[in-house]
């Protein structure tokens, strides 16, 4: 039977009011609980994400811009590597080099070995500089923002390390097919050709990775005072011109990445010359002798001696390296803006962004 309904309202009922919640104090605290469990910033522009495709676009960029970057330098990168192969003959200077080899051989001669030069720093680009992104980020989350501020200068420094070490594996066949195409143009037609003249003649370990040492050591100190001396480099610029890098156009962002580029490139290339002249030598048909490679090296650093190692084709590599670095920063930075992504910076836990 229906129960019997009392015109007394009881006192347990309680009427709503179908006003928005908004305007009740005890609903209002819903959005007041999810705000106390964001993260808080302390005014600061938050980063990220970084995730795979993070890390993907990042790889494709240094892909390019070192594939891109080499591959314009290739004219440069020839004359270079004939005056130390060669110094006898190649002793006038760079300027006097290009002269010589197009007067000996022809303009087509700048081009010596421009498919392992492209197709090599484009796989190396990959690795070098989507690994010191992974590494650089994954070594600051470890540390935390105040260590990682402080310690950014070694961060660096490692995570282009780890990141050259494993990009060089890669390079190093590609770049000993270069090397003995620019040595000797006769070798072979190109990189499809000459790569397995190389195994048969000289087995895939000799041949493709005698110079795995010297391009170790001059790789991983070219690439670690690269990205250090930039970051650095990049800092001081800003902080000397006052702009804010956040707020500041893409335009001035580009002109911070190409001029603490070529510091950052110069600075590199002095640091790895003699490596990169042994590099050249040793990957010449003969070079050093019989013996294990650094029985080799040691042969050719002792017939060169130790001055003309850090001497000899320095000036053309400066201009190739120095232009070369601050191009691939800019290309670098361009890509990056392009696919959307937002490069990871250091940020001081005592400033307010």
């Amino acid at each position: 039977p229906p129960l019997p309904v009392s015109s007394t309202p009881s006192p347990l009922h309680i009427s709503l009011p179908l006003s928005p919640a908004k305007h009740h104090p005890a609903m209002s605290l819903t959005p007041l609980l999810a705000a106390s469990m964001r993260p808080r910033t302390n005014g600061k522009k938050s980063q990220g994400p970084f995730d795979l495709t993070y890390y993907l676009k990042g790889a494709l960029a240094g892909g390019l811009c070192c594939s891109i970057t080499h591959g314009a330098l290739c004219p440069v990168d020839v004359v270079k590597t004939r005056i130390q192969l060669e110094p006898q003959k190649y002793n006038r200077g760079m300027i006097a080099g290009f002269g010589q080899v197009i007067a000996a051989e022809g303009v087509g001669a700048l081009a010596t070995g421009l498919g392992p030069t492209v197709v090599g720093y484009f796989i190396q680009g990959w690795f070098k500089f989507g690994g010191v992104e992974f590494f650089k980020i994954n070594f600051a989350r470890k540390l935390g923002e105040e260590k990682a501020w402080e310690m950014r200068i070694p961060i660096y420094l490692g995570a282009a390390a780890c990141a050259e070490f494993i990009a060089d594996i890669f390079l190093c066949p590609l770049e000993a097919t270069r090397i003995r195409l620019v040595s000797n143009p006769e070798y072979a037609s190109g990189l499809i050709s000459a790569m397995p003249k190389i195994i048969r003649d000289d087995g895939f370990i000799v041949g493709f990775y005698s110079g795995f040492g010297p391009i170790l050591l001059k790789q991983i100190p070219y690439t670690m005072a690269k990205f250090a001396v930039q970051g650095a480099a990049a800092e001081k610029i800003w902080a000397a011109t006052g702009i804010n890098s956040n707020t500041t156009s893409e335009g001035t962002k580009l002109a911070v990445s190409l001029s603490s580029g070529v510091i950052a490139g110069v600075a590199a290339a002095i640091i790895s010359h003699p490596a990169d002249t042994l590099l050249s030598l040793v990957n010449k048909q003969g070079a050093g002798g019989e013996g294990s490679i650094m029985t080799r090296l040691g042969r050719l650093a002792y017939e060169m001696g130790f001055v003309k190692l850090c001497l000899t084709g320095l000036g053309a590599r400066c201009v190739m390296i120095g232009s070369l670095t601050a191009g691939q920063f800019g290309i670098f930075d361009t890509i990056m803006t392009m696919t959307g992504a937002s490069k990871f910076k250091f940020t001081n836990p005592n400033e307010q962004h």
